[in-house]
């Protein structure tokens, strides 16, 4: 692609991503959806059947931005497996420090709102999921190769399980406006679930 103008399907996702970032996807119509992106409510349903459908095509942006935050921390080789780790929860909290921690995750928020009502959106969840969680996972494969993580773990295991105790941490987040809970979880959860061998 060349630097064309972004179409009106790019222009409405990732202004969409942010207003429903910002105000919930329940609480969000197609109205104020196309206000804020500037475009005419045609142009929506041009490019989106349903807002289920809008829905899912902001889930997958908003994790292409989650996947540059873990291109540039957990597949980062130049630092130790361990660092990678702590560097990717450093990365998110620098984002919502931005916001004064007020907005949380969009996928854990469209967990909590949109997957009991909509199958799309739930199964689009489930991949995201599946997809976010092995690189964690390889970081802690390469982190006991090199002996600073215990052999005993389960790699998916340790990095599923690292990985929903942070959604549960960013929701607490949400709530209280404070990184708090972030704090905690790096002070607590991380070196529970992670010992680092070599301080043994």
């Amino acid at each position: 692609m060349g630097m064309g103008r972004p179409s009106f399907r790019d222009i409405i996702i990732s202004s969409g991503t942010r207003t429903v970032h910002e105000r919930g996807f329940a609480a969000t119509g197609l109205r104020e959806i196309t206000a804020i992106a500037g475009v005419a409510q045609g142009s929506f349903t041009n490019h989106f059947p349903s807002k289920e459908a809008f829905g899912v095509a902001i889930l997958d942006h908003y994790f292409d931005e989650i996947c540059g935050a873990i291109a540039a921390t957990l597949n980062d080789a130049s630092r130790r497996p361990l660092e990678r780790l702590r560097a990717y929860f450093d990365l998110i909290t620098e984002l919502f420090a931005r916001t004064g921690w007020r907005y949380g995750c969009l996928a854990g928020n469209m967990a909590l709102e949109a997957a009991e009502h909509s199958e799309a959106i739930r199964h689009r969840l489930g991949e995201i999921f599946a997809e976010w969680t092995p690189p964690f996972a390889q970081a802690i494969r390469d982190g006991q190769n090199i002996g600073e993580i215990g052999s005993e773990l389960d790699p998916d295991e340790t990095g599923a399980a690292l990985l929903e105790a942070w959604h549960g941490a960013m929701l607490r987040m949400k709530i209280d406006r404070s990184p708090a809970p972030l704090d905690r979880f790096k002070r607590l959860t991380f070196p529970a679930l992670l010992p680092d061998t070599r301080k043994q």
